[in-house]
């Protein structure tokens, strides 16, 4: 089968809006290249693997490719993209000088070639993500193991925002929690919170194909009966039209979050209205230029600041809502 690969040279900071773009467009595949530069630091703090190769893309620049069937209206679907990302500015997102390219590609050529580079991960002192294809032995008895397969949702683990996620909730999850994992992706925080003690996760998100996939990964760490997936936003399970079980009480002693500033930015007040006092709020997805409104935000609406990860350019809030 021949596809219409159509691969953007933009900024990493618009990586995840631009890809979520193509989804959006019907894409049946993504895949993202960032800097690849002998400048650019590696957090190699847990043994992490850089498998692939070094590249010329500038530093702080990205390459975006979408896969589109054959018969898709790509001229179209590239004019509604096209639209989108210049709509970024609009927001205080630079895509940089934004490059177009397409070409015609087997489906052999794309849609299994980038597993060769998803390696198993340690991301934490206890966390680490392992794809399905690929062997891993536990280094030790501590370790624990998140099984992943992330077809075409967002979260392997290898972007920044998505390991400093784990890292941070590793840090904040005491054991017996109940906690709301918003914008799920792939379901690989829910998964990591259950190990590392959550009672419960009611992971949510808006996109059905993230759901089914979240599904798939829970079912596949064998994680059913702590983790319910849903495709919903946090305002609808507040206003009550959501009649089904949730697995979680509301209010939650935990809130996460790994989406981008400005989505975060939307529902700051609906955190604060699911968390119990006391409760902690993890924002994460947030790009260094975003750090001061989104702290800012959290604070107008009820929260302190109790800490602030960072990996490379993206920062992480533990946010906790005032008693």
């Amino acid at each position: 089968m021949l596809w219409h690969e159509l691969t953007i040279h933009t900024t990493e900071e618009a990586v995840e809006m631009i890809s979520n773009f193509l989804h959006e467009a019907g894409a049946g595949g993504v895949s993202i290249e960032e800097s690849g530069t002998l400048n650019k630091k590696r957090d190699t703090t847990y043994g992490e693997l850089y498998d692939l190769p070094l590249n010329d893309i500038p530093e702080g620049h990205a390459e975006i490719k979408g896969y589109f069937s054959e018969e898709s209206p790509i001229e179209d679907i590239l004019e509604e993209v096209k639209h989108r990302i210049e709509e970024l500015r609009d927001f205080q997102i630079d895509p940089g000088e934004v490059r177009y390219e397409f070409r015609t590609v087997n489906e052999d050529d794309w849609a299994t070639a980038w597993k060769q580079y998803f390696k198993p991960l340690r991301v934490s002192e206890s966390l680490t993500i392992k794809p399905t294809w690929e062997k891993y032995t536990p280094e030790s008895e501590s370790e624990k193991i998140i099984e992943i397969d992330p077809g075409m949702a967002f979260g392997t683990g290898t972007h920044p925002t998505t390991s400093l996620c784990l890292r941070t909730l590793e840090k904040v999850v005491k054991g017996g929690e109940e906690i709301i994992d918003v914008g799920t992706g792939s379901g690989i925080l829910a998964i990591g919170a259950v190990l590392l003690g959550a009672k419960h996760v009611l992971a949510l998100d808006l996109d059905p194909v993230a759901v089914a996939i979240a599904k798939e990964n829970v079912t596949l760490n064998q994680m059913d009966p702590r983790i319910t997936v849903k495709e919903s936003d946090l305002l609808s399970l507040l206003d009550g039209s959501s009649n089904v079980d949730l697995g979680i009480t509301l209010p939650v002693k935990i809130v996460v979050a790994n989406i981008l500033a400005e989505v975060i930015l939307l529902f700051v007040d609906d955190v604060y209205q699911a968390l119990e006092p006391g409760g902690v709020y993890i924002a994460s997805g947030i790009y260094k230029n975003k750090e001061e409104i989104v702290q800012q935000a959290l604070e107008d609406s009820g929260f302190d600041i109790e800490d602030i990860n960072r990996d490379e350019d993206w920062v992480a809030f533990v946010a906790r809502k005032r008693s």
